[in-house]
């Protein structure tokens, strides 16, 4: 029984130390795929790279063009974050994943195929 109490309360505990985390959610704007800039002072800035767009996968998209002309430029980054309808997506160099809070866990989209395109995981079946 006293072992039973001792677990709930560390439950509890960490429960409550959780919900102090920090939890910087994207803005939910309609259709708009925007590029994720974190500031000196932690703070996010959210710049439109493109509107009117019809799915998270399609601003997956756009913002890895935008990296790869970035990339083209010269620029040292390999990675990007952006943002679409209340989701953050990252792009790293293993594929795209997306979560629903900056700081927060981040589930695998896409995968970067041996030739570095994206893909939905486990299309690409090797014999």
């Amino acid at each position: 029984m006293r072992k039973l109490i001792i677990a709930a309360a560390v439950v509890a505990a960490a429960a409550g130390l959780a919900g102090c985390e920090k939890q910087t959610k994207a803005p939910f704007d309609q259709g708009v795929c925007m590029h994720v800039i974190e500031q000196k002072d932690g703070t996010l800035k959210f710049n439109p790279v493109a509107r009117n767009i019809a799915s998270i996968e399609l601003c997956a998209g756009e913002l890895e063009g935008m990296r790869i002309r970035f990339v083209r430029m010269g620029s040292p980054n390999r990675s990007m974050t952006g943002s679409y309808q209340g989701k953050f997506i990252f792009i790293e160099k293993e594929g795209i994943y997306l979560g629903d809070t900056y700081e927060g866990a981040r589930f695998m989209s896409l995968v970067r195929t041996g030739d570095g395109r994206l893909a939905v995981p486990g299309a690409i079946r090797r014999q």
